[in-house]
């Protein structure tokens, strides 16, 4: 019992995603945990009588057990929960009203995820109307920036890193890693009488078991990662591959109690600790390679 609560607080340090592309005055880790707190008040309205209100008795879910530690989400449940969590997001911060600017955007990142090998995925890309500094993904095939990077960008091949590092969130599938993590976890602790939702198994998973992780951002070894092959695919698109480390400098300048930063830096490692682990892993390899900044091409939002 002690090393399955050990586990369990291991896995709930764990982050889900990189979510904190959120408007001034949004909390999105409010709004995941409000979800939570939703899905126990449906579980709790039971009748009298009911087998779920009597005392809960611990009870293993096989086939969950069974998923969590040898299956894999299908391309369909992927795009599914990508949707989902993109919905909810758009529904509380909309898109920047410029359709130039999304072409735009969506045009360089689906030139860049080219290069990622992934193939049969349909990718979106967004910029989100708030001032907040950030960039995230879900699973899916689901990328956004917010205005407030974009703006910080200074060409078409930093655009490229940032999108790139979201681009290897999702090709390297560290969401759903973690949902996994989540979903083993649920099946240890089911409770006897519980009824999934049987429209949406797995989005009912999500909900249920990884929203409070969501919020907190995956673990520093996969951000690093995410640097490192975000990297390789724009070098891949002809961009030269300093645009993500330029960016990561820059950012690494603003004072650390920036509150457009303030989400940024509790889902990510700080940017100078992502800049020493890309200067590790990195190296010279990279140096020899010759690609294009395209200043002169980069969309300035008006």
């Amino acid at each position: 019992m002690k090393t399955l609560l050990n586990t369990k607080r291991i896995a709930l340090a764990v982050s889900m995603l990189a979510l904190s592309g959120v408007a001034s005055g949004f909390d999105f880790g409010k709004l995941l945990e409000d979800s939570v707190k939703q899905e126990m008040n449906k579980n709790q309205k039971t009748q009298p009588g009911d087998a779920a209100s009597q005392p809960a008795k611990q009870k293993l879910d096989v086939n969950q057990l069974g998923f969590a530690l040898f299956g894999d989400y299908s391309p369909e449940q992927e795009n599914r929960i990508g949707r989902q969590i993109s919905g909810d997001l758009l529904g509380a911060v909309p898109l920047v009203r410029d359709d130039k600017l999304q072409r735009y955007v969506n045009q360089v990142g689906n030139w860049v995820a080219l290069q990622s090998g992934s193939k049969g995925r349909v990718w979106h890309f967004g910029v989100l109307d708030t001032e907040d500094i950030n960039a995230f993904a879900a699973p899916g095939g689901y990328v956004f920036v917010t205005k407030g990077l974009y703006r910080r960008l200074n060409n078409e091949a930093e655009l490229a890193g940032v999108l790139g590092h979201e681009i290897a969130h999702v090709t390297q599938k560290h969401h759903l890693k973690l949902l996994k993590e989540s979903s083993l976890i649920g099946a240890l602790g089911q409770v006897a009488g519980s009824k999934a939702q049987k429209s949406d198994q797995v989005v009912q998973n999500l909900i249920g078991n990884g929203a409070e992780m969501m919020a907190r951002g995956l673990d520093k070894n996969a951000e690093f990662e995410a640097d490192r092959v975000g990297m390789v695919y724009a070098a891949r698109a002809g961009y030269t591959p300093w645009g993500l480390p330029d960016v990561l400098q820059d950012l690494a300048g603003l004072p650390v109690k920036d509150s457009r930063t303030s989400l940024l830096y509790k889902t990510h490692p700080q940017p100078a600790d992502r800049l020493a682990a890309l200067g590790e892993s990195v190296g010279g390899q990279l140096d020899a390679v010759e690609g294009k900044d395209l200043a002169s091409r980069f969309y300035r939002i008006r």
